[in-house]
């Protein structure tokens, strides 16, 4: 009993150590339960996030990508639908059935299947990307295990008709590059989404929102004359010998580009074929050159507006000037005598151009090419133009014979794109439209029309109705090789030796040619320009003015242009009946 005693005194004298323990121990779990479910939140985030992975996915959604068309809706690029194809092997009941399944649809070693679908991995990756068809016949399978990805593509069906102006896209989200799919890549991209995806098999995926959807877009192409462009510039450059060549039509009223065509041409559908990357640009906005004797319009246009010259000015023309210390000379060393403005331009004089840029004088002369639009971007809704080169007084490198030189395009650069622009503010009676490619945007709203902008009135009425007569006899005299019968042309055409490091080219295929020319000329109504590289021919009226004639020959029918005669008499007609009905 003595002994008992003594071990329940221990025992009372230890208790309240242990009572004590035990309730700070208690208090412990309480306090650390709280401060996990009330305090640091970024411990329970942490472990939702953890638990959140094994559950499900992010993965980004991109939007459908709006379609592009011609302006009569005829489609240029719309979008296919191909899969990226996968399995889970541990939701998987027969992996050799699965195995013989999918070979046979796949056309793959069904034994690399099998390996995949018994793994001991979560997810295991099988082929991609895969055509619709087969994405559709995998998913007709109707199997748990299978993880079927859709892949959007785009795709044109007219191949490499307008490739250049059209552009492409470079990754499986559809980001657009080059031409209308870069300029235009957040209007057609539409919203990317970023979804959350369940990796529980047996969960629904969420709905994917139908306001994603990109815009589509009706360009100002004509697909016919589209055709046709391409289609006769390609016969011209192979005729001619040429290195390369471009071509554009364009409406001088309101802008339009009906057809912009390069040769060699691209495919948008297997640009990651083309191994020069060059081959990629668009060589009518993202490459200039030395337009040569065709900026001669613009110098006599700029003479008349700042009244240098009259219509009827001439001088003595002797075969050559020195200008800033450089000697201008007339093609083949010509001397002209007393000549007039006419001739200047029928005969391409170059000394000329140098003498009515130096009545003009330098302020004057630069004041005028940059109005025309040289040395500066059109703002066409095409991705990467090109502004050109157009040194002026005070620039480096700038000397006072680059005023002679630039008057007939040399020592300066533009693209195809900037003279056609030019010659059609000539066209429409002095005022410069803004080139344009997108007509229309098409959204959830209904159509979106693009408003034709003027850039900037560059000459008088009265200016360009004197430059177009004269445009009209050099086609007459001068280039008689793009006259097309029942219409009046106005145009001029090119030469400019290619210029090297040091000096100028000699010799064949030292030369860009060149022609521009509108009509019909009272009442112009399309504007055509073709450039060819390096033909065997030397001179833009024996290479460039007849491809003018053959384009034009069509054009008047695609766009419906009767011959002069047939629209004097309409108008007389509509003239005739207006006044005896008032």
């Amino acid at each position: 009993m003595q002994g008992l005693s003594s071990q329940q005194t221990t025992i009372h004298s230890r208790l309240p150590f242990v009572i004590i323990f035990l309730i700070v121990m208690a208090g412990y779990l309480v306090i650390n339960l709280a401060n996990f479910q009330f305090f640091p939140r970024s411990v329970r985030q942490e472990m939702e996030r953890r638990g959140s992975a094994i559950t499900s996915s992010t993965r980004r959604i991109p939007a459908e990508r709006g379609l592009i068309y011609d302006r009569d809706g005829e489609p240029l690029a719309f979008n296919a639908l191909q899969y990226r194809v996968g399995v889970s092997p541990s939701l998987v009941a027969d992996a050799l059935g699965l195995s013989r399944k999918l070979a046979l649809i796949l056309d793959i070693d069904e034994f690399d299947i099998h390996r995949r679908a018994t793994s001991e991995n979560l997810w295991e990756f099988i082929a991609g990307p895969i055509s619709s068809d087969q994405g559709q016949a995998i998913a007709a399978l109707d199997e748990i295990s299978i993880d079927l990805e859709k892949i959007p593509k785009r795709f044109y069906p007219q191949g490499p008709l307008a490739g250049h102006v059209i552009g492409f896209v470079v990754d499986e989200e559809l980001k657009g590059a080059m031409g209308v799919e870069g300029a235009y890549n957040d209007t057609l991209a539409g919203r990317v989404l970023d979804l959350s995806i369940s990796n529980v098999p047996i969960d629904l995926p969420e709905d994917i929102p139908t306001d994603q959807r990109g815009q589509d877009i009706l360009l100002t192409l004509d697909r016919d004359v589209q055709f046709w462009v391409e289609s006769e510039l390609e016969r011209a450059v192979l005729e001619s010998g040429a290195f390369r060549g471009s071509a554009i039509v364009m409406d001088p009223r309101n802008g339009d580009i009906l057809a912009m065509a390069n040769d060699p041409s691209l495919d948008p559908n297997t640009f990651l074929e083309v191994e020069d990357p060059n081959l990629l640009l668009n060589p009518a906005i993202n490459e200039d050159f030395e337009p040569g004797s065709i900026v001669q319009a613009l110098t006599v246009a700029a003479g008349l507006e700042t009244a240098a010259i009259t219509p009827y000015w001439t001088y003595n023309d002797e075969g050559n000037l020195d200008v800033g210390g450089y000697k201008i000379w007339n093609r083949h060393f010509q001397t002209h005598g007393a000549i007039d403005v006419s001739q200047i331009l029928v005969r391409s004089v170059n000394v000329g151009a140098a003498t009515i840029a130096l009545e003009m004088g330098m302020d004057n002369f630069y004041g005028m090419m940059r109005a025309f639009g040289l040395g500066q971007i059109t703002g066409v809704d095409l991705f990467a133009e090109e502004s050109g080169e157009l040194k002026v007084p005070g620039d480096s490198n700038w000397s006072e014979s680059y005023l002679g030189l630039n008057s007939y395009g040399q020592r300066m650069k533009a693209t195809p794109l900037q003279m056609i622009t030019a010659f059609a503010a000539i066209a429409n009676n002095g005022i410069m439209r803004q080139p344009r490619i997108v007509r229309q945007a098409i959204t959830e709203d209904g159509a979106q029309d693009a408003q034709a902008i003027t850039i900037r009135r560059v000459i008088s009425e009265e200016t360009a109705n004197i430059v177009t007569d004269l445009l009209v006899q050099s086609v007459t005299e001068g280039a008689p090789e793009a006259q097309l019968p029942g219409y009046t042309i106005a145009g001029k055409a090119g030469t400019a030796r290619i210029a090297t490091a040091l000096d100028y080219e000699v010799g064949r295929n030292s030369s860009i040619v060149t022609f521009i020319g509108f009509l019909p000329a009272d009442d112009p109504q399309v504007v055509v320009m073709v450039k060819l590289d390096r033909p065997d021919d030397y001179y833009g009226f024996e290479v460039a003015a007849p491809v003018f004639r053959r384009l034009a020959d069509r054009l008047v029918i695609l766009l419906e242009i009767p011959v002069d005669e047939v629209r004097h008499n309409l108008a007389r007609s509509t003239r005739n009946t207006g006044s005896v009905g008032s």
